[in-house]
This record gives C-alpha cells, sequence and structure tokens, in this order.
C-alpha cells in the first residue's frame, strides 16, 4: 500500500510538517508495510515558505521591519538561484511580517493596520537582487488592499490636497492620487506574483471586507466602511494604471494585498496550494498512490476555494487516487469538495471536546484518525 501524507498546518497546534510526522504514525500503525511519502503542504499563508524552503533550498534572509500596527519585528524571507536573465528569485511570505499572529497581544485595529512590513522585506529583496518576486499571502491581520506593502516600495497615496494618506485601510477612502515616481527602476523591472489562499474578489458582498474582515476585528460598520475604502483604491488604480481589480478572482487575499499588487505592479495571482503542490512534487508523488489522506484546522464549504484540501482533491482525482481530509472541524455543505475529488472529510473530535483540548492533542487524536481511515481502507 502506498500512502501520501500531504496536509497544511493546523494553526495554532501543528505546522505542516509536524501533521506529516503525526498522520504517518497513525497510518504505519494500521499498515506496517505500507509505503509512506510525506509531502507538507500549504496555500500561500503561514507555512509556505518553509514548503518552499524544504522542495528547493535557498537562503533564509532576516530583515528588521514592522508589525501590522507598526511596531519593530524581525522576519525572514528567502532568496533563491539565479533566474536566466539575471538576478534571483525570492518568497516572500505575508504572514511573516504582517501575519494576524503578530497582534494577538493588542487590541485589534481593523481600520488602521497595515502590511508595510511586507513591503519592506520585498524592498530588501529586490536590493538584494531579486527579479522575481512571489509574495504568498493569507493570514493577513489588516484589510489595506496592500497599500503600505506599495507604500514601502515608493509608492504615495496622496489625498486631494496632496497629504500622504497615514496607513490602514479605512484611509483610503480618501485617496485621489497614486504617485509612484518614486519607485525604484529596479522595483518595476521585477517580475511580480502572488500565491493566493481565497479567489475572494477585492470589493463586494465575497470581497475582502466583507468575508474577513470580521475575523480581523472589524464591526459591520467597520466592514462597510472598509468594502467602500478598497472601492476608492481600485477606482484609483483603474484610472492610474488601466487595470481593474475590484472582482479579479483572488484580489480580496490577504486584505486586498493581492489586488493592490496587480492592479499597481502588475503582479499576476495564482492559486497558492497549486503553486506549492508543484513546488513540492505532488504530483509526482501521487504516481502508484492508494490513498492520498491531507487536511487542515477546518475543513468547510470555503475550503474548495483554492485551500490545500481542494488542491490535493483535484490533483488525486486526476490520477484515480482516494483522497481523504482530517480536520480539527468539518462542517458543510462540502458538495463542492466532493465534485473535485474529497472521498471523505473526518474530525478530530472523538467526543465532546474544548477547541484548547483539540489544539493541545491534535498531534495524537491526529495519528488516531488516520489509523482508523486505513483500516476502513484495507
Amino acid at each position: 500500500m502506498r500512502v501520501v501524507v500531504a496536509p497544511d498546518s493546523f494553526k495554532g497546534s501543528l505546522t505542516a510538517r509536524d501533521a506529516c510526522a503525526a498522520i504517518a504514525a497513525g497510518v504505519r500503525r494500521a499498515a506496517p508495510a505500507a509505503e509512506v511519502v510525506q509531502v507538507p503542504m500549504a496555500d500561500g499563508g503561514e507555512g509556505t515558505l518553509d514548503c518552499f524552503l524544504g522542495a528547493r533550498g535557498g537562503t533564509e534572509v532576516e530583515v528588521a521591519a514592522v508589525d501590522p500596527l507598526g511596531r519593530p519585528v524581525t522576519a525572514r524571507y528567502a532568496l533563491s538561484g539565479e533566474l536566466p536573465g539575471g538576478g534571483t528569485s525570492a518568497v516572500v511570505e505575508l504572514a511573516a511580517a504582517s501575519g494576524l499572529p503578530l497582534v494577538e497581544d493588542a487590541a485589534p485595529d481593523p481600520l488602521g493596520a497595515a502590511t508595510t512590513g511586507t513591503g519592506q522585506l520585498v524592498a530588501d529583496a529586490v536590493r538584494r537582487g531579486a527579479r522575481e518576486v512571489l509574495v504568498c499571502v493569507g493570514g493577513s491581520a489588516s484589510t489595506d488592499g496592500g497599500a503600505g506593502l506599495l507604500r514601502a516600495l515608493g509608492f504615495r497615496f496622496l489625498d486631494a490636497s496632496g497629504a500622504e494618506l497615514p496607513p490602514g485601510g479605512a484611509a483610503l477612502a480618501r485617496l485621489a492620487v497614486v504617485d509612484d515616481a518614486g519607485v525604484p527602476a529596479e522595483v518595476r523591472a521585477t517580475r511580480f506574483r502572488v500565491a493566493c489562499d481565497v479567489v475572494n474578489p477585492l470589493t463586494g458582498p465575497s470581497g475582502a471586507a466583507a468575508v474577513f474582515g470580521p475575523q480581523k476585528g472589524a464591526t459591520p460598520a467597520q466592514v462597510r466602511e472598509l468594502d467602500a475604502a478598497l472601492t476608492r483604491f481600485a477606482d484609483v488604480l483603474a484610472d492610474r494604471y488601466g487595470v481593474r481589480v475590484h472582482d479579479l478572482p483572488g484580489a480580496g487575499a490577504a486584505g486586498g494585498a493581492c489586488g493592490g499588487l496587480a492592479g499597481a505592479l502588475g503582479a499576476e495571482p495564482a492559486p497558492g496550494a497549486a503553486l506549492v503542490a508543484e513546488a513540492v512534487g505532488l504530483p509526482a508523488a501521487l504516481a502508484g498512490a492508494d490513498l492520498v489522506i491531507t487536511g487542515e484546522g477546518r475543513v468547510d464549504g470555503q475550503s474548495a476555494s483554492g485551500k490545500v484540501v481542494s488542491a490535493v482533491a483535484a490533483l488525486a482525482r486526476e490520477r484515480g487516487v482516494r483522497a481523504v481530509a482530517l480536520a480539527g472541524g468539518v462542517a458543510g455543505p462540502l458538495e463542492e469538495l466532493h465534485a473535485l475529488g474529497l472521498t471523505a472529510a473526518f474530525s478530530l473530535a472523538d467526543g465532546p471536546r474544548t477547541l484548547e483540548e483539540l489544539r493541545s492533542g491534535a498531534a495524537p487524536l491526529l495519528s488516531a484518525l488516520a489509523d482508523q481511515v486505513v483500516r476502513l481502507v484495507l
């Protein structure tokens, strides 16, 4: 029996690598002779940088930056080999400097939080010769449309009087002019790609503010304020650069950071989980497999929109491999995931448990559930 283990991280409890190890242990208990192939996954959010480093290697670079609230933080990114046309490539994980876990010790600031720190990482990579930058978005603490990121690259965002806007998404409601005169030539010569963990548009009822704003502390009134501000931001970008990002799939990722990068720098959005799957060799690992076990913290209707479970299921279906997802919680509807190729999904909860109990006991629970899944398949 050949079993491929390809989960995302379980936020707050296990990295993708740790989840792999726990699942693999359960598989081997049920089938000691099984060939188990571990392929840690990510979708563009936390853990994506480690997946790329594990698969491709590279040099880690640490940078002094700021967190979403403007406080000092040290964050890292990766530089890899030479490009055919010169320069190197870089992988920047937005969560490293602009992620929600960085501000868990502070009161939420959904209107003022910014992605400036991520821009500082990108700027450093470009200064070091990167001419292709993959920005892995997901897990953002802000809803600023990537304005903070762009500001760190030399863009200025001005109101009608010519004054520079303060950080945060709410201020974009007063945006009148995007000034890019200070953007270095090296930035303009760089190819930007965005690994998105969702397919949501920038604005509207399925947009960055409406869907993800509440997760970052936004009240219903603040969600409406942020959506209006992002709409204004998108309008000005469209007038300035001729690129409409309001409805662009994935533009709403990371509080609209994907939309800002696409509108101002022509960045190319792509499903993060699919990019990671290709980088870590998941398609080749699935060749001849009898079963693939994937998973993440929660599997629900949103999992079909670019998350790891959907990417793994789709690849498994193409190769005729059964795909099972294990998660802290499972909630319907799952019809879309089943249509993509997911055979079944199971929750770690083996009885009434608190969220803290599930998090602290995730590894043994995951191992035990994998054991039972493999016994059923056998």
